[in-house]
């Protein structure tokens, strides 16, 4: 199980905090979830399968890999207002 992403950001005057974890081999998810005010708003849930190439699950590097890109698209479509 990889370490995951954690950010806080503001959004037109609100602040988020985004955290993607990784859920590890035996419940194969990458999950990223947007929170405001201590609350959930947003949850996104990836199986490993969706973004690892076959037969990389085990992969420690495509893992941190795959989570990096999955926070930082989150990130991106929040400050472009594509998200909530």
């Amino acid at each position: 199980m990889e370490k995951g992403f954690n950010t806080d950001l503001e959004v037109k005057g609100r602040i988020y905090h985004v955290q993607t974890e990784d859920w590890g081999q035996f419940n194969p998810y990458l999950v990223s979830r947007i929170f405001k005010n201590g609350a959930v708003v947003k949850s996104i849930k990836t199986g490993y399968g969706e973004v690892l190439p076959t037969g990389k699950t085990s992969s420690t590097k495509l893992i941190k890999l795959a989570m990096k890109v999955q926070h930082n698209k989150i990130l991106d479509l929040l400050v472009d207002g594509k998200l909530l």
